[in-house]
């Protein structure tokens, strides 16, 4: 009986279903035997690890890393995202996407992105599409911080009177706001009123957001927003909207769309898990492992390519994309 499988019968996972994302440092990235392996070095031996490139969404490459131009083409057959990055997986460094190296397909959907340009010349539009965004983001914490057991173990709930404040207060903001910058003024307090809760909820009072520090806190956030931005990059990529037509970010950044779709998930996830994890005094690996697992478990690419498509065609469509 043959069960040889050839590459054509393997089924492609949709990339809002997949659940891996690497973060690989002191190690080289190759193809071999029809797979991508990363090869460790060590003083005995050298040691090669399988990466499924079926159901990856993201590998971010840090110090020491090096990767071969036959990975790179079967990693871009398979939709995956590069980013080349510093250790902990900040900062990223050029790439021929603005910050990663995205796979080359001139398949993808029109219709997203002839949606998205239909309306993003017109001020007023882009800023009503800020605001979609921002409403989503609200809703977004609400339903994770309701429903993750984990959180609410340390004491994270969305109907804490300081949350719900917060919330309220930004949901103000955002119908009040007549343009961009009032609108990223009201976002900034949010941030700064859910920052001091999850600080104080982990006993981290006098906490200062730095994204230069060296504590814990800051690190991990830097960490995890990254990981954050790597899905926004992927979920863009796929439905074929460049990077430079933000809506909120992006007066001088050319991949700031990328910033927008990030802030979807970044306080419902990363926010409160980087507290945590800074209090318990967890390493990077572990932080890591949390953020992919937690991304999975609340569907957040799912998430993303939702709002994503609905802001798009939140004007009507611009006619036939087929």
């Amino acid at each position: 009986m043959n069960t040889n499988i050839d590459a054509s019968d393997l089924k492609t996972i949709l990339h809002s279903k997949r659940a891996n994302i690497y973060y690989l440092s002191q190690c080289r990235v190759m193809q071999k035997d029809g797979r991508i392996l990363y090869l460790t070095e060590g003083k005995r031996q050298n040691l090669y690890w399988n990466i499924p490139i079926a159901n990856t969404t993201v590998i971010l490459l840090g110090n020491g890393t090096s990767i071969t131009q036959a990975a790179v083409r079967m990693l871009a057959s398979a939709g995956v995202m590069i980013g080349f990055c510093g250790s902990g997986a900040t900062p990223l460094f050029a790439g021929s996407e603005i910050e990663w190296l995205s796979p080359q397909s001139e398949y993808r959907p029109t219709e997203y992105v002839q949606g998205w340009l239909s309306f993003w010349f017109q001020e007023e539009k882009r800023l009503l599409a800020a605001k979609e965004f921002q409403e989503s983001r609200c809703k977004f914490i609400e339903s994770v911080w309701a429903h993750d057991r984990d959180l609410s173990e340390y004491g994270f709930y969305a109907d804490d009177y300081e949350v719900t404040a917060a919330l309220q207060t930004f949901r103000s903001g955002i119908k009040q706001a007549e343009n961009v910058t009032s609108l990223l003024v009201s976002e900034a307090k949010f941030t700064k009123s859910i920052y001091r809760y999850a600080a104080e909820h982990t006993e981290q009072n006098g906490f200062v957001r730095q994204h230069d520090a060296n504590d814990k806190a800051n690190r991990f956030l830097n960490h995890g927003n990254y990981l954050a931005y790597g899905l926004g990059a992927v979920t863009l990529w796929v439905l074929g909207i460049p990077h430079g037509f933000a809506v909120m970010h992006g007066k001088t950044r050319r991949g700031a769309l990328v910033f927008d779709v990030a802030d979807l998930i970044k306080d419902a996830i990363v926010l409160p898990w980087s507290f945590v994890s800074a209090m318990e005094e967890r390493d990077e690996q572990l932080f890591r492992q949390l953020c992919i697992q937690k991304f999975t478990e609340h569907h957040v690419l799912d998430f993303m390519f939702n709002e994503v498509k609905k802001v798009s065609q939140l004007f009507g469509k611009t006619g036939d994309a087929k």
